[in-house]
């Protein structure tokens, strides 16, 4: 079986202490090219990116949906499958073949990184973190009869059937978006342990701050009932 082209999409603010590492540890065995989105960076993540080996596409619009719809944007036209992470140090990249296997054999379509199950470096996850991916988890199996315990940034997913997603969203909810959506297109969806750490410097732009809890928060609710409510 041939090994399928693999894209990398790292999304990046102000992540000049943690994006070089975050690009080193990529498994190069498993990804053909790595494209950090710069979301507005008024640091040195795009030059640091760059010196990694990176290809930075510059997305000065901020917004987590933006970063990354800017980055499918500038993937390779060979690209079969689309790994997501983000690039503040947090996720484990070296634990990408978890999520890349299940699709390149075959027997998957999407494939989230659950942080929940995996083992969780003290302090990485916020008690409301763990509690809206409970909570969304609830949700999905109600609404679609999806098992999911996370909404973990950490994913990939085949790019012929992301492109029928048509996802929209634009900021906090497009992780969500993107798992409501699969369920409702009937893609084969699996869920694995992946470990998490502290963020590698610099402050969350969800968790770290109180307006930023609210403003993801108020996101992802409008997201679950916009698309709930969408005709099936």
């Amino acid at each position: 079986m041939n090994k399928p082209y693999v894209s990398v999409v790292i999304a990046a603010l102000n992540e000049e202490a943690a994006i070089g590492k975050v690009i080193n540890d990529v498994p190069r065995e498993i990804a053909d090219e790595i494209i950090v989105v710069d979301n507005g960076s008024t640091d040195r993540t795009a030059e640091v990116a760059e010196a990694a080996g990176a290809r930075v596409v510059p997305e000065p619009r901020r917004g987590y949906g933006r970063a990354f719809r800017a980055g499918l944007h500038s993937i390779s036209p060979d690209c079969e499958i689309v790994v997501f992470l983000d690039g503040d140090g947090s996720d484990y990249p070296e634990m990408m073949n978890r999520l890349v296997e299940p699709i390149s054999g075959g027997t998957r379509d999407f494939v989230i990184g659950s942080r929940v199950r995996g083992q969780r470096q003290a302090g990485s996850m916020s008690w409301h973190q763990v509690f809206a991916g409970y909570m969304v988890g609830f949700l999905l199996r109600l609404l679609y009869g999806v098992r999911s315990t996370d909404m973990g940034p950490f994913r990939a997913i085949r790019r012929d059937a992301l492109e029928r997603l048509n996802l929209r969203e634009e900021t906090y909810g497009w992780p969500l978006e993107m798992q409501m959506r699969a369920a409702r297109a009937g893609l084969r969806i699996l869920e694995v342990p992946v470990d998490y750490r502290r963020r590698a410097g610099g402050q969350s732009k969800i968790a770290g701050t109180v307006r930023g809890s609210v403003m993801a928060a108020t996101r992802i609710l409008l997201t679950l009932a916009r698309i709930a409510m969408e005709p099936r």
